[in-house]
């Protein structure tokens, strides 16, 4: 079992409700609600329970459910308080059970900590719940579930699997070369199964990041020159005002973010300086930044109208780079004749907006390709590079590589998988992950 203590968290978001969910876990579950109830619920049986100050008094009457150990989230004996939502109560009911002396207050993620720790669940899994925590839109939630119910683990542990195999496999041929019952040809057939997992790795590597960019969103970056309508269509596009508006070139000088949800997928629209040369220092540190933020961008939206020529070549010139996936959008199309450009929109009475939004849809279709990715993470795509590398190494070495630092080879990669399921080499990312969950989970 993880640990001795016994910890509290509420689990539910602050503030008042209709229900609010305390929770327990550790060994001193069972005596800290015979302090405030005088006995234990059945197990996995929701039971109205009053829950007592020390001098007697009511604190609230809450349905209680206990899951005995193992069978909980956690691994350890737990149980869940379903009070009544008003801060008062969870205030008096929270200080009731850390009174009692039997148990402290949880850190951030420490209930998901103590159900890896335990066993309970495996590092892509409890990286799932985080996701699934901070899931934003439909596609999100979807990716979420989907590593929480184990899909990378799956493919992982599959893998790591049929990697063991052909470790024995080049293991017997080694200790056992001499024995008369060890057939031949052991190393090609190990180095046969290398070969389709690392053909498998290679396949869930070809996904053009989309896993991460799912979990990150999808970056729009708004560019182009002084009062060509930046900030307006960014307006337009939140309905409501996130950037001032002004006829003064030079109002927008850092950079304005507006998250939103474009059919299930999270998007962000970033609003940047006028691009133009300045002597001001701090417009330029501005149109410097908007420079950067473009060349990383997952799609550039290139604003011109009638005053400011429009080319093509324009976005590149300015941006820096070729590379960058840019819509070139005419503005004001209500004020005068559209500008030569992919598009003519009007932010002040709407018109093109939703054809810019189907245009951008169709950008991220392409991006994501409609396929499921297993990579969601940066760590994820870290080891399964790892990995490869190393059975890159089998494939490609022999018949001259010696048998040894096949198997060596063969051990490293399957180590390096190891660590998307939290089986080696985890210590160093508990904390960071587990710190960045709520408290109460």
């Amino acid at each position: 079992m993880y640990g001795q203590d016994t910890i509290v968290a509420v689990a539910t978001g602050a503030g008042r409700s209709a229900i609010a969910v305390l929770r327990l876990s550790g060994p001193q579950t069972r005596a800290i609600l015979e302090a405030v109830m005088g006995s234990v619920p059945k197990p996995r049986m929701a039971s109205l329970r009053a829950i007592r100050a020390l001098d007697g008094t009511v604190l609230d009457r809450a349905l209680v459910l206990y899951f005995a150990s193992p069978a909980s989230f956690t691994g350890e004996e737990v149980a869940e308080f379903h009070l009544h939502g008003g801060q008062a109560v969870v205030s008096a009911v929270m200080r009731r059970l850390v009174e009692t002396g039997l148990c402290r207050l949880a850190e951030p993620g420490e209930f998901s900590r103590r159900a890896f720790l335990n066993g309970k669940l495996d590092l892509a899994e409890a990286e799932g719940i985080a996701d699934l925590i901070d899931a934003e839109t439909e596609a999100q939630r979807r990716q979420a579930i989907r590593q929480l119910e184990g899909s990378l683990s799956q493919a992982v542990e599959s893998w790591r699997a049929r990697l063991i195999d052909a470790m024995a496999l080049t293991e017997a041929s080694l200790d056992f070369s001499d024995e008369g019952d060890v057939p031949e040809g052991l190393i090609e057939e190990a180095v046969e199964i290398v070969a389709a997992v690392q053909n498998e790795l290679i396949s869930a590597l070809d996904d053009n990041r989309s896993g991460e960019r799912l979990r990150e969103g999808f970056t729009v970056v708004i560019v182009g020159a002084p009062n060509v309508g930046k900030s307006t269509l960014l307006n337009r596009i939140a309905g409501r005002d996130v950037a001032i508006v002004s006829p003064i070139a030079g109002t927008t000088r850092d950079l304005i973010e507006l998250r939103c949800d474009l059919s299930g997928t999270p998007v962000v629209f970033v609003d940047t300086a006028g691009l133009r040369e300045t002597s001001d220092p701090i417009e330029r540190e501005g149109v410097e930044r908007a420079r950067k933020r473009a060349d990383a961008a997952d799609l550039v939206l290139y604003l011109t109208d009638n005053d400011s020529a429009c080319a093509p070549i324009i976005p590149h010139t300015e941006l820096g780079t070729g590379s960058v996936d840019t819509l070139i959008v005419c503005t004001k199309s209500d004020l005068q004749p559209t500008a030569e450009a992919q598009i003519a929109v009007s932010a002040k009475t709407g018109e093109g907006i939703d054809q810019l939004l189907a245009l951008i849809e169709q950008r991220i279709a392409s991006t994501y390709g409609g396929q499921t990715a297993l990579v969601t993470r940066e760590r994820h795509r870290i080891a399964f590079l790892d990995a490869k590398a190393h059975l890159s190494r089998v494939v490609g070495a022999r018949p001259n590589m010696p048998p040894e630092l096949l198997a060596e080879d063969i051990r490293l990669g399957t180590r390096a998988l190891g660590r998307i399921t939290g089986r080696v080499d985890v210590e160093e990312v508990l904390d960071r992950l587990f710190s960045g969950f709520c408290i109460g989970k």
